[in-house]
């Protein structure tokens, strides 16, 4: 299975006899599976087989899947509403008998608001609301057969933006490996620095002077950091090409990659190894808001 997206959209559509029904559902991000569902009064009784149905095909987003139902002409009618219209035609001939016009017409007539007037839903010659029920869901399992397409296709793109990501964060990685190599020298030149500032030069023996060198390099000594950045990156890497819904295990690298990126640059002592680490968080973060989108 490629990375599937959480994000898509589908519709599907369906009728019986004189009915016709559409069936929307929307996809956002969410932690677990969530169902929500805008069903038309009476229609409660398909709600735990629709859930069954995206339990089978979605495994993480938020869904609001909304049902709009039209029962069809033959299950509505017309009627005459015999007081609006006995007041219609009493107001017709008075106004005829004042003014001289001609009498109204019928059809001028029935066509004012209120005198003809639709009957509620009229009880449908089929009853058989378990085989009407069972073509809504059938529907329904097309919508979110055409949703789960969507979020492949949207998840197939995502793949190509953070296996990008992964690229970069690896090349800062590899980038921070390289400028800690300075880290020694930039240490001691500081260090001496200090000591000329505050004391009279020569006055620290250059044995005492390497000992706290190689104390502030064995605390500033970045290579777990860069060896868990290493193996995060190639951890990522297989997660994209697994097969498997790895949006959790996706989450869950960021916040590592994040928490060796906030150590390296808590123990940087040169400039340039700083200015990496902070592009190093950023493309973590990019990375991290990306892999919230993966199913």
């Amino acid at each position: 299975m490629p990375i599937v997206s959480m994000t898509g959209f589908a519709d599907s559509h369906g009728g019986r006899d004189a009915a016709r029904w559409r069936w929307e559902a929307r996809s956002v991000n969410g932690r677990g599976l969530e169902l929500r569902l805008r069903l038309p009064p009476g229609f409660d009784s398909i709600e735990p087989p629709a859930r069954a149905l995206a339990a089978d095909r979605l495994k993480r987003g938020n869904i609001q899947a909304t049902l709009t139902y039209d029962p069809g002409i033959g299950a509505r009618g017309l009627r005459v509403d015999a007081a609006a219209l006995a007041s219609a035609v009493r107001i017709a001939k008075q106004i005829a008998t004042e003014t001289g016009l001609a009498p109204a017409r019928v059809d001028g007539i029935l066509a004012l608001k209120g005198v003809i007037v639709q009957d509620e839903e009229l009880p449908a010659p089929d009853q058989d609301h378990n085989g009407r029920d069972a073509a809504i869901l059938e529907t329904l399992a097309a919508c979110f057969d055409a949703l789960s397409k969507a979020r492949k296709t949207e998840g197939a793109k995502l793949a190509v933006v953070l296996d990008g990501q992964i690229g970069e964060i690896a090349r800062l990685t590899a980038a921070a490996g390289l400028a800690a190599v300075a880290q020694p020298a930039a240490l001691r030149d500081r260090l001496t620095q200090q000591i000329n500032d505050l004391m009279v030069p020569g006055t620290v023996s250059p044995e005492r002077l390497a000992q706290e060198i190689a104390l502030l390099a064995t605390r500033a000594d970045i290579r777990e950091e860069i060896d868990r950045l290493t193996a995060h990156v190639s951890e990522a890497r297989r997660l994209l090409v697994s097969g498997e819904a790895v949006g959790r295990r996706l989450d869950f690298l960021a916040q590592e990659f994040n928490r060796e990126a906030n150590t390296l640059c808590s123990k940087s002592a040169d400039v340039e190894l700083t200015r990496i680490g902070l592009d190093l968080k950023a493309a973590i973060d990019q990375f991290r808001e990306q892999a919230a989108n993966v199913e």
